[in-house]
């Protein structure tokens, strides 16, 4: 819209949302250019939604009705209209009452709100979001309750109002229901409006990877290229729906054998979903035929976006304005595709050969066409596959977070695997992950710390190492690289969740036991002395010991380790046939298999997966991991396919594409592949004993489960916020706002006084320092505090430094004082460039910092560890998302490298960790309390046997943030 004619046209009122069944629509403010548009739109109105708005027959709207609905002053008088393709589909608005139901201006904080939806449209969940939206508009101006009146015949928009979750009134009067509803939002208010949320995103998800019917857009005639890549695939895959090819130049009825069209239009028929394969400079024209035609939602393939520089970027942007005005959603641009193995489905739209759509138990999510490329074979090739995979490319508008939304209530997905450039918006991931993980695994292996060309996402100031411990708070097993993501998930995938850290380890090698029983320790974990069965063992020794390890009470995992045999001894499948009777014999407890990739035993396992006859239910087939490494962008992914696998043909887009094999050929899904030892071919997942090269891969696997466990179990008890009947929080909010009041918009720094106000109204107590400008003062300043007493520079520079020698502790009388101040002055500058400090010295105990910042992304955290060089170099720092529970506090402390100096090192005595939790809790509650508060900094934090000293405090606040995540549902804005 433009604004040139309405300077006030609030333009941040703008935005994208998704409705209930996954399709979008903008909502925007209705201006005095809407009158042709208004008037279409009611006239597509049936006559009962009109009476029900009108509670009268209302056939049109007469010249007076429009101007007054199209002209706002966007402060009394707010209208928001919901569109798609530029057309209205739904109104809102509201005009500010006073006590007497009157229109009126502010300080009255009630307004009259009226709904007005079109009839194609309704059940759709369109008033919904725009009541959400008209609600933080109207909290925005002062407004507090909204009234409504509503025929009782009117159930629909009846429930509108009472589903919402806000604290509401209701009252039949003179034939109508009456509501007032309060605007304040409450945990069950934001409670639906996620409940809502997730299902919306859901769908939009479920709408791209179930389609009924596939058009592929750019399809060559000569056979080459990404378009006709991309068809193949979704032909040879089998896909269940109706496949359209698109090339405007056609001029057969077929195109690979798929019915061929020259535009969109032509196809005659819905379209659900359009695979995008067209240079950038032609995709505008195949959004708006798509749009035109209905298609719900679009994968585009093409490249020269965000990744190619500015220009690229804008083009990306005015890509998703595009796809959005017309309802749909977008995976890309520069994606590398989707697959969906649903057997009702089997979609495999993208450049990825069609044997990777083997059917699995695992989603995977990628940001990098290579990396998913690479994982798909590593996975494999390793016997397991797919529920669902989503190559989002530049992911401009459908990204992770999206995909987790659909995985959260996806019944064929078990374990999340995802590989991610950028976390995006690290609140609501974080979110939405620690929902997830509660009910599936959640794995994120992050390929980078910057947010690289392409992605238009927000960015976060903390540290890589403050963001990864904050997604393990919530759930999320974080690993390293693309080899660990796929051990993980691998295990995650065919064995059940340990019950504790112990770990049974047992083979027929003494030093591979021994490896094992390191990487256990190295890992946390607390391995049992390892079994050696000697290099004579023979399988059943192996099930035998197994079974007992299984059958113990005093284990929770165990690690088999195996290396070839010398002589004729029974073959690789003999043991792996064992190792299947012993799990089978005792479930419940995680198994995984290190073995030495050496001579028989590797040739064994590697055969036995790709060319045996398939195995009774009841057997165990052996085979050979191989883990995909992370190769570069335009590097082919590493391929050894088993003899079963289709060779390698022709690259697309630098990534080696298979052909589908030939009739009567074992499908791909069907067959055992090799990194599992499967109990029942073609049942992913299901039996399978995951089997490692190296002891380091399977421990660390292991490891990331036990923790993983441990989290889960904790959910019973996550804790709670503590209530302290101390804590002045109408004092504190009246503080802010005055020391707020100015025109400044930039954050200010508290003084000192500010401070220790500001943080008593909070039980957090500052012990207070007088000012030494000179001997004589630091004198006076010794008498009033009483000694003995501590001298201290606060300049920038020194702040914080004893190191540096700006500090002198326990000065018991003035001559020392003196003479301490003349020392100082000397060696480090004037005091008018100290400016020293006089404080009275506190019980001796351990020196900690305590932080809390506001992320612009991630939201308030919660940070603490000790004061000095050694912790800040070795960033000995954790973290907590605000606001913390007692539970979050207890564990942060003792998270820390050297949290056992707290409780009692080498014979000292422990310092009062209750009263440092306490301080803790308290700082959580007044940032949680006051998002102005943006950066508190107390340092140090002298926590003695008895009791804690607060000896400086740093505040810095600012006018509250944006919290999109407590705001109306909306979509990334571009």
């Amino acid at each position: 819209m433009t604004t040139e004619s309405d300077p006030s046209y609030p333009a941040h009122w703008e935005a994208d949302v998704v409705l209930r069944d996954g399709g979008t629509a903008r909502i925007r403010p209705i201006t005095a250019e809407d009158a042709g548009r208004l008037v279409s739109f009611y006239e597509q109105v049936s006559d009962e939604s009109k009476y029900y708005r009108f509670f009268a027959p209302y056939p049109r709207l007469s010249d007076r009705d429009v101007h007054r609905f199209t002209h706002h002053d966007h402060v009394d008088r707010v209208g928001l209209a919901a569109t798609i393709g530029g057309e209205f589909i739904a109104t809102v608005r509201f005009d500010r009452i006073g006590p007497d139901g009157r229109p009126a201006s502010a300080p009255a904080d009630e307004a009259e709100v009226a709904f007005l939806v079109q009839d194609a449209h309704q059940g759709r969940g369109v008033a919904s979001a725009l009541l959400e939206h008209i609600g933080a508009v109207a909290r925005e101006r002062g407004i507090r309750r909204f009234a409504a009146e509503v025929l009782p015949a009117n159930s629909k928009m009846i429930k509108v109002f009472t589903d919402v979750g806000y604290q509401q009134k209701r009252s039949f009067e003179d034939g109508a229901v009456h509501l007032t509803l309060d605007l304040e939002p409450t945990a069950e208010s934001l409670a639906v409006q996620r409940a809502r949320e997730q299902r919306a995103e859901a769908r939009s998800v479920q709408r791209l990877l179930a389609p009924g019917s596939v058009a592929v857009i750019g399809v060559s005639r000569s056979g080459g290229g990404v378009g006709a890549a991309a068809l193949r695939n979704l032909r040879d895959t089998g896909f269940h729906g109706q496949l359209y090819a698109v090339n405007e130049a056609a001029s057969a009825d077929l195109l690979d054998g798929v019915r061929a069209y020259r535009t969109v239009a032509d196809i005659g028929a819905p379209v659900d979903l359009a695979v995008v394969a067209v240079p950038a400079d032609r995709v505008p024209d195949a959004v708006r035929a798509c749009g035109e035609h209905g298609v719900q939602g679009l994968v585009v393939l093409s490249a020269g976006y965000g990744e190619s520089g500015p220009a690229g970027l804008q083009r990306q942007r005015e890509l998703v304005r595009q796809v959005r005005s017309y309802g749909m959603r977008l995976i890309g641009p520069n994606a590398f595709g989707v697959i969906n193995t649903a057997p009702d489905v089997e979609l495999n739209a993208s450049l990825a050969p069609t044997p990777a759509s083997a059917r699995g138990r695992i989603g995977l999510f990628t940001q990098s066409g290579a990396i998913g490329i690479a994982l798909l074979s590593g996975l494999l090739r390793r016997g397991e596959g797919l529920s669902s995979f989503v190559s989002a490319g530049n992911r401009a508008d459908v990204s992770g977070n999206d995909i987790l939304q659909y995985w959260y209530d996806d019944d064929s997905t078990d374990v999340a695997l995802m590989y991610l450039e950028t976390l995006g918006n690290p609140r609501k991931f974080t979110r939405l992950a620690r929902r997830t993980a509660a009910v599936k695994p959640v794995v994120v292996a992050r390929g980078g710390r910057h947010t690289p060309a392409g992605h238009v996402v927000p960015g976060t100031r903390l540290p890589e190492s403050t963001v990864s411990e904050l997604l393990r708070q919530a759930g999320v097993i974080r690993v390293d690289t693309v080899t660990e993501l796929v051990d993980v998930g691998l295990l995650l995938a065919g064995q059940p969740l340990p019950a504790g850290p112990r770990v049974a380890i047992l083979g027929n090698s003494e030093s591979l036991g021994v490896l094992t029983y390191d990487a256990c320790l190295t890992r946390g974990l607390r391995p049992l002395p390892p079994l050696d069965l000697t290099t004579a063992a023979t399988p059943r020794d192996f099930r035998t010991a197994l079974a007992d390890a299984l059958a113990s009470p005093d284990c929770d995992a165990v690690v088999v380790t195996a290396i070839p045999w010398v002589g004729e001894n029974a073959p690789a499948d003999d043991l792996a046939s064992a190792l299947r009777d012993a799990v089978a014999e005792h479930p419940g407890k995680p198994v995984a298999v290190v073995h030495v990739e050496l001579g028989a035993l590797a040739e064994a396992l590697s055969t036995a997966a790709g060319t045996v006859a398939p195995r009774p239910a009841n057997a165990i087939t052996p085979t050979t991991p191989a883990t995909p490494s992370t190769p570069a962008p335009s590097t082919p992914a590493p391929s050894t396919p088993a003899p079963s696998t289709p060779a390698p043909t022709t690259p697309v887009a630098g990534i080696p594409v298979t052909q589908t094999p030939p009739p009567g050929a074992p499908r791909q899904a069907d067959t055992p592949s090799t990194g599992h030892l499967t109990t029942r071919p073609g049942t992913a997942g299901e039996g399978r004993i995951p089997a490692y090269p190296a002891a380091e891969r399977a421990v660390r696997a292991v490891a990331e489960a036990v923790r993983y466990a441990q989290w889960r179990r904790s959910l019973a008890d996550a804790g709670q916020v503590p209530e302290y009947e101390d804590i002045d929080e109408a004092g504190a909010a009246a503080q802010l706002a005055a020391l707020l009041a100015g025109p400044a918009d930039s954050a200010i720094t508290l003084d000192e006084a500010d401070a220790i106000t500001l943080l008593a109204r909070y039980g957090i107590r500052v012990l207070p320092t007088l000012p030494a400008p000179d001997a004589g003062a630091a004198v006076r300043a010794a008498r009033t505090l009483g000694y003995p007493v501590a001298l201290k520079t606060t300049a920038p520079h020194l702040r914080h430094r004893a190191d540096l020698g700006g500090v002198r502790l326990a000065l018991t009388a003035e001559a020392e004082l003196r003479r301490a101040y003349d020392e100082l002055t000397e060696a480090l500058g004037k005091p008018a460039e100290l400016l020293p400090v006089v404080q009275a010295m506190v019980p001796r105990g351990v020196d900690t910092v305590v932080r809390s910042v506001i992320d612009p992304a991630a939201g308030a955290v919660l940070s603490f560890g000790l004061a000095g060089v050694p912790s800040e170099l070795l960033g000995d720092t954790a973290h907590r998302l605000v606001p913390a529970t007692d539970r979050d506090v207890a564990a942060l402390i003792r998270s820390i490298r050297a949290a056992p100096l707290l409780f009692g090192w080498r014979g000292s005595d422990p310092v009062d960790t209750p009263a440092l939790e306490e301080l803790l809790l308290r700082l959580s509650r007044l940032v949680h309390d006051h998002p102005e508060v943006i950066g508190v900094s107390l340092e140090p934090v002298v926590v003695a046997t008895e009791g804690l000293s607060v000896l400086s405090a740093t505040v810095r606040v600012a006018r509250p943030p944006v919290r999109t995540d407590l705001g109306p549902r909306t979509l990334p804005s571009y």
